[in-house]
């Protein structure tokens, strides 16, 4: 029979809320954005007020660590599920503010009508009203003197229900009595199960995973800096997508702005490039794996816990070190040098826009190998081209598409044991074969996405070789895709529909070309055949119909370059074959072009 893996008991939002305050039970989340909006935070009072159920709150609290006293301490109890509630309630309560998605300060004001028995998020129509309790906080702060404040509304209301008004009130002031289920889990269940429990447990609402319980033991902690740590991770991934955050952040967290890490991440106001935009996921995983050499991030808050691998014990050492390790990879993670060279490396290899980086998990095992190499002194040309061939060979075998912690976990403990370089040319030599290249690859051009990371390879090559737009003579591929240029399909759509062909079939991506707006406007729903027609027409008489290519040689260098047999110029070939034709091609461009990522560019 199983043991219960934890105890339930009811305690009052009264006491919840005073143990928050007091420190007994810590809210990680309450220094990060809330993402609540004052409606759900107005529905969640309402319910209380009506005796609902809200659902139970799941404290931990951490194994019991040894100190280097050889004496034991527990740690800090921690909320792990029911953050957002609490924090609802503080700051429809206690008047407390919060911080907003923008990062902005603010309380949340709810307003009551005692006569309606209603809440209502606050609003100036409301305040000018006197049938409205304004703003709840106040009344909980004056509860005590709750005669007083029936009086004063009755005054207010002369031709309210006097019987039913201060019965309103009291439920209102009851709500504090009212009874939420705790649940302790035991504190000495492994991270493992803990972090199931974590999972678990929120797979109805929010999806919330390992990072996330890894960011909640991380705020918790404020001995070694977690709690900045925390908010480092937290400001740089947004100052990263949003630089005017930086005017912000100084107003509003000025205690922060003192600490040694506001000067670690305030470059990143002033680096406008989005190609890698990282989460606190993607940060806290490259930090964790390039640091620890370890994959799975339930290793980190066991590691931050103090939990020994090999005697399973919780030791304070062990603890401290963690977090010493953790800093170190954050700051290296944000170091101006580290990040602007790695995003340099992956436009190096054509992806200088965002459009082709579709998910960052290629992008945080490439960083990752990166910071590795750094920190074992690997030559920088030599570094850059590892990194340059992992990133495109993970984003061709979709390496890290399926079970992506195990995959990266995996990675880093065999270069930890091999070698970077020696790992590296093992993996490349075996993942893309010969087989690879003549096989499968053509095989996986068969399909529609154009964000696939095939497609987008394939245009990066492009980009890389500076090829120009289908048909064009002077406008390049990058500037299209920066822009956002159209994409022509070689044989129209309209065209091929005419004859039956079904819309997963002209939309494959090897029916596609990058192009400008006004020649694919120009061809319309032609024929192959009459448009290249008139291609090979204009180029004779320097006179270009379509784009402004004007001599032969570099019309058939354009087709090639975009993978187009140049027989198209001089009759329409079946559009199955024609496929099957240009995946070949494409693969063979792909398959110049990674070879090419070896030299510096």
């Amino acid at each position: 029979m199983t043991t219960q893996q934890y105890s339930v008991t009811p305690h009052t939002v009264g006491n919840i809320l005073n143990w928050v305050q007091t420190g007994q039970i810590a809210i990680p989340e309450i220094q990060r954005p809330f993402v609540w909006s004052a409606s759900d935070v107005r529905d969640l009072l309402d319910s209380l007020y009506r005796g609902y159920p809200i659902g139970y709150l799941i404290t931990w609290q951490n194994p019991t660590v040894k100190l280097k006293d050889g004496s034991s301490a527990s740690g800090k109890r921690i909320l792990i599920d029911g953050q957002q509630r609490v924090t609802a309630l503080m700051t429809a309560i206690q008047g407390i503010q919060v911080i907003t998605k923008d990062y902005e300060k603010t309380k949340y004001r709810i307003a009551f009508n005692p006569q309606t028995e209603t809440f209502e998020v606050a609003s100036p129509a409301i305040q000018a009203s006197k049938e409205w309790i304004h703003d709840i906080s106040e009344f909980y702060q004056n509860s005590s003197n709750l005669y007083y404040i029936t009086e004063n509304y009755l005054k207010s209301n002369p031709n309210c229900d006097k019987s039913a008004v201060p019965e309103s009130l009291m439920n209102l002031g009851a709500i504090l009595n009212n009874q939420i289920g705790v649940i302790d889990l035991l504190s000495n269940l492994d991270i493992d199960t803990v972090t199931d429990i974590f999972i678990r447990v929120n797979n109805s609402g929010a999806s919330l995973s390992q990072a996330d319980f890894a960011m909640s033991k991380i705020a918790s902690n404020e001995t070694y800096d977690g709690n900045k740590l925390r908010k480092t991770i937290d400001y740089f991934c947004h100052l990263s997508k949003f630089p005017e955050f930086l005017t912000r952040l100084q107003a509003v967290d000025n205690e922060f702005v003192k600490t040694e890490y506001f000067p670690k991440i305030k470059w990143a106001s002033s680096f406008t490039d989005d190609i890698y935009d990282p989460s606190y996921t993607d940060m806290l995983r490259v930090a964790f794996i390039s640091e620890f050499g370890r994959g799975k991030l339930k290793d980190l808050v066991a590691l931050l816990s103090g939990r020994n691998f090999e005697t399973k014990e919780f030791q304070e050492s062990i603890a401290e070190s963690s977090y010493t390790g953790l800093k170190t990879g954050i700051e290296r993670f944000v170091n101006e040098n580290n990040f602007k060279t790695f995003v340099m490396i992956l436009k190096s290899a054509g992806f200088t826009s965002s459009s082709l980086v579709s998910g960052n998990n290629a992008t945080n095992m490439a960083y990752i190998i990166y910071l590795h190499g750094r920190k074992s002194k690997i030559k920088p040309v030599e570094l850059d081209s590892i990194v340059r061939q992992w990133f495109v060979m993970s984003l061709l075998t979709q390496r890290y598409s399926g079970s992506t912690e195990s995959e990266f976990d995996r990675d880093i403990r065999q270069i930890n044991d091999q070698g970077l370089e020696r790992y590296f040319e093992t993996v490349i030599a075996s993942e893309l074969s010969s087989s690879f290249w003549g096989t499968t690859l053509p095989q996986e051009l068969v399909t529609t996405s154009t964000n696939s990371p095939f497609w987008n390879v394939f245009v990066a090559s492009q980009v890389k070789s500076k090829v120009e737009g289908f048909l064009s003579g002077h406008v390049t591929v990058e500037s299209l895709v920066s822009i956002k240029g159209d994409l022509h399909h070689i044989y129209p759509k309209d065209y091929l529909r005419s004859k039956g062909v079904s819309k997963s079939h002209y939309n494959q991506i090897s029916n596609l070309a990058v192009t400008e707006s006004g020649i694919n406007i120009a061809i319309k729903n032609k024929s192959p055949e009459k448009y290249f027609a008139e291609v090979v027409e204009g180029v004779a008489k320097s006179k270009p119909k379509y784009g402004d290519i004007k001599d032969e040689t570099v019309l058939r260098d354009n087709l090639a370059s975009h993978a187009i047999p140049d027989d198209m110029l001089e009759y329409e070939i079946d559009y199955s074959d024609f496929l099957e034709m240009r995946r070949e091609k494409m693969a063979l461009l792909i398959k110049s072009y990674f070879g090419g990522l070896a030299s510096q560019s």
